[in-house]
């Protein structure tokens, strides 16, 4: 049976991917994220609160918009659904830490928005990178990846500046090393930013599992476009989105890669 907390924060994190979605759309046309409210990509019309439930709405509309009956993408759906997943997830996963559990729910949306804004534009908003670095500070103190029992109260605080100096560091030396070696940019300053924040959650050792599990999953799609003719060589691939979908898993999971960074 799903815990009473997991599927009220599946609820919450349903509105919140809602929000996430204004985010992905407006946040890379630089437009405000909080007004005007929510309108029909296609034609302009501002959406009624009933029109706007996540998911529900999109499949009682068929996918389409009320104004103009044009398809709206299920894009939309797919992201409210994907946060309500994740934030029920988080807290299905650490019942005993609810302050964390929201904290890294938050986190996810910032993950989910910049790994689709990236996919859209090849850019991660300093916004997000910054403040995934800014939030994992916060919430060190209840995080249970570098906040143990009986530790001094300054320790939390230090594992998570390391962590985000060694991600920031980390994902530096790969673009350094890249470009020398293959003389194009192989990690952009925005995935570099972006090792900075989830080191900064999830300690060095998460740092360096979200970039051995990103490049992994990178390279699979990067072949697999190779084989399907679907892109060539010299075709550039956006790598937050597998940098990102690496560190929401370590949200769950830290794999022992990251020695001797640990925590």
């Amino acid at each position: 049976m799903i815990p009473i907390e997991a599927a009220v924060a599946a609820l919450f994190g349903s509105l919140y991917g809602s929000f996430l979605n204004v985010v992905i759309h407006r946040l890379p046309r630089e437009e405000s994220v909080v007004s005007p409210r929510s309108r029909c990509p296609h034609c302009g019309k501002p959406i009624a609160a009933k029109d706007n439930l996540p998911v529900v709405s999109w499949l009682l509309l068929r996918g389409r918009g009320r104004c103009c009956r044009k398809p709206i993408s299920a894009r939309y759906p797919a992201v409210e659904a994907a946060m309500a997943l994740l934030a029920g997830g988080l807290f299905a996963r650490w019942p005993g830490d609810p302050v964390f559990a929201a904290g890294a729910a938050l986190a996810c949306g910032a993950l989910l928005a910049l790994a689709l804004i990236d996919w859209d534009t090849f850019l991660i908003p300093d916004e997000l990178s910054g403040g995934l670095v800014l939030s994992g500070l916060l919430f060190c103190f209840v995080n249970p990846y570098l906040a143990a029992p009986g530790a001094p109260w300054w320790e939390p605080l230090w594992f998570s500046v390391r962590g985000a100096g060694l991600g920031f560091l980390l994902g530096w030396g790969v673009a350094v090393g890249g470009e020398a070696l293959f003389g194009q940019d192989a990690f952009g300053g925005g995935d570099v930013k972006l090792l900075a924040g989830i080191g900064a959650w999830t300690g060095g050792t998460g740092a360096f599992d979200a970039l051995m599990i990103g490049s992994t999953l990178g390279s699979v799609y990067g072949v697999w476009l190779l084989k399907a003719r679907r892109a060539k060589r010299t075709d550039p691939i956006p790598f937050g989105p597998f940098l990102a979908a690496a560190a929401a898993f370590g949200f769950f999971k830290l794999l022992p890669f990251g020695w001797p960074f640990v925590p």
